[in-house]
Parts: C-alpha cells; structure tokens; sequence
C-alpha cells in the first residue's frame, strides 16, 4: 500500500494540530463506544483521558528511524551549503548506492511513489487502457487516471494475489497498451506468463514494485523485470526517504528521459524537451535515505525473525491460511497477511474489530477492491463477476503488524488473541 502522509507511531497523522489530534483521538474513543453498544465486544470500555488510547497501541507498521545524532550531521551540511533541492549531492549519492544495493543499472528519485508511477506513464508514452489488478492500493490506477488512461482490470491467482496471465489476455482489446502489475505483499509477480502475453501483443510493461524493495528470484531483483519498476518510500515501507518514490529504468536514453519529466521537462536553462512536472526528491529526504540504508539488512534480520514467530504461533489454526512465499524468493517481510475462510469461527471483520478493540490496529491491505470505488466502479471490468479470486481475497485478508522494533510480548498478544477467538 503506498499511504499518504506521515503518522505517528500512534497512528495519528503528524501535521494535525494538537486540537485536531485531541480531536482525532476523541473520534476514535466514541467509535469504540458505539461497538460497544452494539456488544461487539467483551472487553470492558472505560472513559479515560483520550490520550490515554495512545499507550499500547500496536500499529501494522511504524517507520524504521535512523540516528537522530547522525541525521543532524548531514543536516548541518545541507543547511551550511544552502543546496536544498534539484538534483543536488545526497540525491547523486543516493542514486548510485541504491542502484548497487538493489543490482539495477538505473534509477531516478521522486518525491513520492505516486508521482513516480504517473511519471512512468509519461515515459512510455502509455495512452488508451491498461491493465491492471484491482487488489492494490489505489494509487495504481489514480496514476492511469492522471494520465487519462483507463484502467482494465483483470482478476488475481489464488496463490500470490497478483494478476493471473490467463485473465490478462482475455481483457486485452485494440485500445491496450500496456499492463501494469503489482507485486502485492513483496511476493514477485509471474513475470514469465506476463513477459510472454506482452511480447505477443507489443504491449508495455510497467512494474508497480512498491513492496517489492531488496525482493529477489535466484537472487536477482525482480526491479530489473518488464519495462519501468517503480518504488515506494514512504514512511510505511521498509526502506523508507520519509515520503519518496523511484523509476528503475534499464538504459541511459530512459533515464535522461524520466529525469527531465520529473523536472519540469528541463533539458538545460534554456530547452523543455516535454511537458514534466515537479516530483524531486529533496536533499533531505536523501540524506535520510543515505542512513536508512546503512540499517536496511539488519532491520530486515528482525522482520524474518517476527514473521517466522508468527507463522510458528498461527500455523495450524484452522480457518487462517498464511502467505506463501517459494523458497528461490529473497524476500523483505514488509507484510504479514493472514486469510480469514469460513472455517473461522468469526469473520474476517469481526476479527479485526477484535484485534481492533485490544489495541491491535491491523489492516485490510486491500479491501475494499480499487474496483468498488466510485472513480472506477463503473468500469466493465470493475463488475465483481469479473473478479472472483479479488473479491473472495479482499474479503478474508487482515495484515498484522509487522516492523523490526515489535517487541516481543506484542507478537504474543496478537497470536494468543487470534488463538483465543478460534475456539
């Protein structure tokens, strides 16, 4: 899910005044009230100061933060040299040991992952419609909008939840020009199947690899499949710029092209070579992703560990299915999903409002469907019959949390109410 704007580790949104903060918390207080009224609950709810609420909570994820001591150096010699933006040292810096790190040849930095996707678009000069999945977050198919392209939307396989080649070829029309697949959860798409059906009709293809950051198959970067993959860095991500986002192109001449879009279509002072857009990354948001790399492996050491405890204490319950991930994958535990079927004893919605009421703020990455939305409701493709894999899959899955500093004890209240509840 690439999410918008910075949170708290409460979850509260940090450019909220603290009225609105108060206010916000006071919101979430009278939600619990009215659940409670409805006896949705066992738990006991009792009237506290809102603040209260804060302590305890377990959130889904919570930002990996670098040195504050070392942030402030690179800090003092941004503010020492005035170069604050455009294209300045940190970004050239950060370019190049991203490249190594993830083994691309090319990448470009962008403010955030939307602007990244739309500029992707831009690039390959899409146009028409385009495939694309409907279990993502919506900022895939708002980037097709933003381009006026229309989204089609092909259903997902049962085993990855990433779009089923078989259903891409039955969606394309004289009007598709590319497809754009997700690698939902980091698992990497079946970019064989896809390659092969875009190969045989001359489309395009353009990886949203928002989850997909360090993600391998026999050890090389799924980063280097289709045409563009784009990156997200937001504050969510495992590896993460605070907001940011990134293109991985593939030769020289796309790189210069994604670089002069993302910068207004500047050639040099005095040349536009097209109409681009403002979408760099800043110098500090760089320099927080020049330190955030340093901690990526043994920040991603603790996500293994968690995820493994978790599969240790949910595996066997009946009515949970976990995510399989193959074993050529090198993957980057950014996501702990689990499948709520009707062997349960309770919904999937009634265990997260469960898991919800004792201070465990899962979510339903991705429910509702992209395709239940209003924008795009009205879309053939958007008809559930169209998409039974999608619509049965939104409806079962809650992802846990899952970030490198979940303690312990906060892992075992979130199995042992699971546990609990399945009896």
């Amino acid at each position: 899910m690439r999410g918008r704007g910075l949170i708290l580790a409460t979850g509260i949104p940090l450019h909220l005044s603290i009225k609105a903060k108060t206010l916000y918390i006071r919101q979430d207080l009278q939600y619990s009230e009215r659940l409670a009224e409805r006896k949705i609950f066992t738990k006991p709810l009792m009237k506290q100061n809102p603040y209260d609420l804060i302590k305890g909570k377990i959130n889904v994820t919570q930002p990996s933060l670098p040195d504050l001591e070392e942030y402030i150096k690179y800090l003092r010699e941004r503010w020492e040299s005035r170069w604050l933006t455009n294209n300045g040292k940190f970004n050239h810096e950060l370019e190049q040991k991203l490249a190594d790190f993830l083994g691309v040849r090319y990448i470009s930095l962008f403010a955030n992952g939307t602007l990244a996707l739309m500029s992707a678009l831009q690039a390959l000069k899409i146009k028409g419609e385009v495939i694309t999945t409907p279990f993502s977050f919506v900022a895939t198919s708002n980037a097709l909008w933003w381009n006026s392209i229309e989204p089609v939307f092909a259903d997902i396989s049962p085993h990855n939840f990433n779009l089923d080649p078989a259903k891409i070829e039955v969606a394309i029309t004289e009007k598709t020009t590319a497809i754009m697949p997700v690698h939902v959860y980091g698992t990497p798409c079946d970019h064989e199947g896809i390659k092969t059906i875009a190969d045989k009709y001359g489309l395009k293809i353009i990886y949203d690899a928002a989850h997909a950051f360090g993600v391998e198959v026999s050890g090389n970067s799924v980063l280097n499949w289709g045409d563009l993959s784009v990156l997200s860095f937001h504050a969510t991500k495992s590896f993460n710029t605070i907001e940011g986002g990134a293109i991985i192109s593939h030769d020289p001449e796309m790189k210069q092209r994604v670089d002069y879009l993302k910068n207004f279509g500047f050639a040099d002072e005095e040349t536009v070579v097209a109409p681009g857009i403002n979408a760099k990354m800043n110098e500090l948001q760089a320099a927080y992703g020049l330190l955030q790399i340093k901690e990526f492996k043994n920040n991603l050491g603790k996500r293994k560990k968690i995820s493994e405890q978790y599969k240790m204490m949910l595996g066997g319950i009946k009515g949970i299915k976990l995510l399989q991930v193959p074993d050529i994958v090198n993957y980057n535990y950014s996501y702990f999903p689990i499948f709520v079927n009707d062997q349960f004893p309770l919904s999937r919605n009634d265990l997260y409002l469960q898991l919800k009421e004792n201070n465990i703020y899962g979510r339903r990455y991705f429910y509702p469907l992209i395709s239940d939305f209003k924008p795009f409701r009205h879309l053939p493709s958007a008809k559930k019959e169209n998409l039974p894999v999608a619509s049965k899959v939104a409806n079962e899955v809650i992802c846990l949390p899952i970030f490198p500093d979940l303690k312990s004890n906060e892992l075992s209240k979130v199995c042992e109410i699971i546990h609990k509840l399945s009896k």
